[in-house]
């Protein structure tokens, strides 16, 4: 596996990857109305590309497959972080997320899923706050996740 930085004709696999980790990894924490509402595989790719182009983005990949992806604004918020469900537990979160706290300073945020919370709570990270989000009308439980400086 290697780490290595996003490009635009990442995106549509990025968009993929995402529908396939959410509908499986959080199945067993989400209801499946919740699963389609957070990933309902209509991703906007032009506003996804725009994001992953204006973060630091990081892309894990195993020979020829894409296997995971991250972002991280410059403020310090992590806002993506899946891989797929073949790969969960085999260090690319790891790695992805360290790159990601890598290329900032100071104050790292997330908006951690039920499924993600242990990933970052080993990872130093401590919840702020339990909350609803709503997607197209359906709610779901995340938390608000800090790591102070390292």
């Amino acid at each position: 596996m290697f780490i290595r930085a996003y490009q635009p004709d990442d995106c549509r696999k990025l968009a993929e990857l995402f529908y396939h980790t959410v509908h499986t990894v959080n199945a067993g924490d989400y209801t499946e109305e919740q699963l389609d509402a957070w990933a309902a595989g209509d991703v906007d790719l032009e506003m996804w590309n725009r994001s992953f182009q204006e973060h630091y983005s990081v892309v894990a990949v195993e020979g020829d497959t894409i296997i995971g992806f991250g972002d991280i604004d410059k403020t310090g918020y992590l806002d993506r972080l899946y891989v797929h469900a073949d790969y969960q537990k085999k260090g690319a979160a790891a790695a992805i997320c360290s790159r990601l706290e890598q290329a900032v300073s100071g104050k790292i945020t997330t908006h951690a899923s039920i499924t993600a919370r242990p990933f970052f709570e080993k990872r130093g990270y401590r919840v702020v706050r339990e909350q609803q989000v709503e997607r197209k009308g359906v709610f779901l439980t995340n938390f608000v996740m800090e790591k102070d400086d390292r």
